[in-house]
């Protein structure tokens, strides 16, 4: 609500009420680029959302695993990449994916292709090259409340099953997945309301001048303007608080959409 100019107090800074937020719509360059920017946000977060089963199904694929010793193993692997930051998986991707790196050096010895390619500036495909990032990160972790929820199964649904001659696949379809239906439609709801909120840092250590008109999302836009020559604080401020104000609405018409369906509330 401020011309804001640091260093100053906001008491020497003029005020000027809607004024940013006006500009985010009038002004032609700021309308194309934050449509552009809320399309690469929809477009990752909607792949997410669609794949928003994964996890659940990991579980399950993990509660089947009758060797507890290759489970516990096979659990921990894949909810370690959690605890790793961003810029450590840029270090990976870097070493299996860059010009030099491990992808291109073995497809050139067999002859699959004849010059390297620099995936990590490809602008192709950017969109699924972050989400198979994001879900190799998150897999693992994203899969432990599914595999509490299938813990908190009544044993003796699952010994019945087995009496009436019920095969691992129909004690699945029949059982668990319907025992975990209510947990997975939460979170998928949870999902709804912090749609545009999908982090920066991912995206923050993967962007380059090749892949940044789609690979910016919300938060990264923001970060950018806050942090470009000169930084423009007042209008990434107002971008910002037009988030939170979507985010909101989103939150609400996650829960109107479950009471309609569920008849339960999540707020």
């Amino acid at each position: 609500f401020f011309d804001y100019q640091p260093p100053l107090p906001f008491s020497w800074d003029s005020f000027v009420g809607l004024k940013w937020f006006r500009v985010l719509f009038q002004n032609k360059s700021y309308v194309k680029q934050t449509l552009q920017v809320l399309k690469n946000t929809f477009a990752m977060s909607g792949i997410s959302f669609a794949f928003s089963w994964l996890p659940m199904f990991f579980a399950i694929f993990l509660n089947e695993i009758k060797n507890v010793r290759y489970r516990k193993f096979v659990q921990t692997a894949t909810t370690l990449p959690n605890f790793i930051s961003w810029v450590l998986v840029y270090s990976v991707a870097f070493l299996l994916m860059s010009n030099n790196g491990m992808f291109n050096s073995l497809a050139m010895d067999w002859g699959i292709i004849d010059k390297p390619i620099d995936f990590l500036k490809s602008n192709e495909h950017i969109w699924f090259k972050m989400w198979v990032w994001l879900t190799w990160k998150n897999l693992g972790w994203a899969a432990i409340m599914y595999i509490a929820a299938i813990s908190g199964i009544d044993a003796e649904l699952f010994e019945a099953a087995r009496v009436d001659g019920a095969s691992r696949l129909k004690i699945i379809l029949h059982i668990t997945i319907p025992s975990l239906l209510p947990t997975f439609f939460v979170l998928m709801l949870l999902n709804i309301s912090n749609f545009l909120n999908n982090g920066m840092e991912q995206y923050f250590v993967f962007q380059n001048s090749w892949n940044r008109e789609h690979i910016q999302v919300l938060d990264l836009y923001v970060y950018n303007l806050s942090t470009s020559k000169p930084p423009v604080y007042s209008v990434s401020t107002a971008l910002s608080m037009l988030k939170s104000i979507i985010s909101l609405v989103l939150l609400f018409a996650a829960n109107t959409f479950s009471k309609l369906v569920r008849k339960e509330s999540i707020i």
